[in-house]
């Protein structure tokens, strides 16, 4: 069974902004395996497929960002998530906009929902995917990432949207973060 989890926002008005890549992820994702989030679970909405045989569950928490820790958490209690099983995409401003970096394991860097995930899973022993989006702003960091993305930039993320949603796509038929991150990092 994996687990993969889009952080984002869920209210409307965080829709369009730098925070939610990772719901706009898991949407594609979903949209890929040809499934809908229906299910309200565990502080989060989720999409429930089966790959090559293997249950896939994909996830936004419900939570906010700063709480994604919460659902992720439940979820991997719920259905006994493995070791190796547990994906997170998100956002990353450290990260030029529109590239990837997959990682097996890490810290959360600057990032707060992923600190909350690290705080409740009590390890950095997962898979990530983050999608880049720095790049020169007058605005602060929180005003940056809750902020509407411009159609410049969608032209870029729309292509990382895709590359992330294809990488999930291998890690679900059991490629390792190696192979990702030698066959998508440089996108």
């Amino acid at each position: 069974m994996y687990l993969v989890v889009g952080l984002g926002n869920p209210d409307k008005i965080y829709q369009n902004t730098p925070h939610n890549l990772g719901f706009m992820c898991a949407d594609m994702f979903a949209q890929k395996l040809g499934v809908k989030f229906s299910k309200n679970e565990c502080k989060a909405l989720t999409a429930h497929a089966r790959v090559d045989g293997q249950k896939v569950i994909v996830a936004k928490p419900l939570t906010y960002m700063n709480l994604s820790g919460e659902a992720v958490s439940a979820l991997c209690r719920k259905y006994k998530v493995e070791k190796g099983r547990l994906v997170v995409v998100y956002d990353d401003i450290d990260i030029p906009m529109g590239k990837l970096r997959i990682r097996a394991q890490g810290s959360a860097g600057t990032h707060n929902g992923m600190k909350n995930i690290l705080l409740h899973l009590g390890t950095e022993d997962f898979a990530r995917v983050r999608v880049g989006i720095g790049k020169e702003t007058p605005l602060s960091r929180i005003d940056y990432v809750l902020s509407q993305l411009s159609p410049a930039d969608h032209d870029l993320l729309d292509i990382a949207i895709e590359n992330a949603s294809d990488a999930l796509c291998d890690f679900v038929k059991g490629a390792s973060p190696d192979d990702l991150m030698q066959k998508y990092n440089s996108k």
